[in-house]
């Protein structure tokens, strides 16, 4: 390859500069270059096209279609249901970049369950794993497997589908309970044991509410900004990124005169939006394409994502530094150079770590009725 490399000086005359293979210039009496260029555009996006297509499904107008999940089962408060909440029988699969687990650990670390349920934090790496991109430091505690995949042909031989996470099972069963984010953040609510204060993230009389607005943030903010940069055409794209701005202005303007979504505590659609939030100046804005306004720019969301991040645990549930690096060299198709931006890091966007202590947190939460 060497051979056919040239070479000039760079300005000072100090060191040679890689050139490329000159194509334009020894073809230019043969081929005229709007050939060369059109050919190069053409052949790069159909290699493009093809990889977008293996990262994320398309619909025909080339717009992202986010796939159905595999598992759909339910954490039950009963004695005798297939799962019952149980202290130390289930075990969940969660990666610091994926904004779906970041949700439900969020909901960990709320309700304080980490001492009853087990977590496999797993490193994002579609090279040395098998299918997907989720691989293990070492090896899975709970089925000896290298990577998710292993998992999930442990609890379904036959399985074939995309190997996702987050993936809750039940150790004692060997089974698959779900691997849909909002249903298993859902389920944990639910999953009350031990003694104390129980948070509460989603109240009977405020359900319906929540569900209204978890459409809105998942339809359009969670989701849209993966819509925006997965889109494979400019239509798809532009209504994407129309959709998201819109959401995120009305959510805006609803937390103008609320300290949290739904009032003076958070709920679980707090819990929604708060995983895009602290990823959107530091990923989505540049790399999905998203940036034509920032968070920093909903001053209203911005106050907002900081009184989140200051509750107790919550800072701890999310590595800025790691996720942001992860997206930019492992989403090959949006980022072939494989170059990390130096910014905008967690403290640019004003998350402090660790935030400062707020005596008055236990205000901040609804609390379940003792039983």
């Amino acid at each position: 390859m060497r051979a056919w490399r040239t070479y000039g000086r760079s300005n000072d005359g100090s060191e040679p500069v890689f050139k490329g293979i000159n194509l334009l210039e020894w073809s230019g009496g043969v081929l005229p270059q709007g050939w060369i260029v059109h050919g190069a555009k053409t052949t790069w996006n159909g290699i493009w096209l093809a990889l977008m297509q293996e990262l994320a499904p398309q619909k025909k107008d080339g717009s992202y279609e986010r796939p159905k999940y595999a598992f759909d089962k339910v954490i039950v408060p009963r004695a005798n249901a297939e799962f019952p909440v149980q202290s130390g029988r289930y075990h969940l699969y969660v990666g610091n970049p994926c904004p779906w687990c970041h949700r439900v650990e969020l909901v960990l670390a709320l309700r304080n369950l980490h001492p009853h349920i087990s977590v496999s934090h797993m490193l994002d790496d579609p090279e040395k794993a098998s299918r997907g991109g989720w691989i293990f430091e070492g090896r899975d505690p709970v089925f000896g497997t290298r990577d998710l995949r292993g998992v999930y042909v442990s609890v379904e031989p036959n399985y074939t589908g995309r190997c996702t996470a987050p993936f809750l099972v039940d150790k004692k069963l060997r089974k698959a309970v779900s691997n849909e984010s909002s249903e298993i953040v859902r389920m944990l609510n639910d999953f009350d044991i031990g003694e104390g204060p129980r948070v509460d993230l989603c109240p009977e009389n405020l359900r319906g509410e929540i569900d209204e607005l978890n459409g809105l943030i998942y339809e359009n903010i969670n989701n849209g900004v993966y819509k925006c940069g997965f889109a494979t055409s400019q239509e798809a794209y532009d209504r994407a990124e129309r959709n998201l701005h819109n959401a995120l202005k009305e959510v805006d303007e609803r937390l103008q005169t609320r300290k949290f979504l739904l009032g003076d505590k958070i709920t679980e659609s707090d819990v929604f939006l708060y995983p895009t939030a602290v990823r959107f100046d530091m990923v989505y804005a540049g790399l999905f394409r998203c940036g034509r306004r920032r968070i920093r720019d909903y001053t209203n969301i911005q106050r907002w994502m900081e009184d989140v991040h200051g509750l107790a645990r919550v800072h701890k549930t999310f590595d800025a530094e790691g996720a942001r690096k992860s997206y930019y060299r492992q989403m090959f198709p949006l980022n072939p150079s494989l170059i990390v931006p130096g910014g905008p890091t967690a403290k640019d966007i004003g998350l402090m770590d660790p935030p400062p202590a707020n005596p008055k947190e236990s205000l901040c939460f609804y609390y379940k009725s003792e039983l």
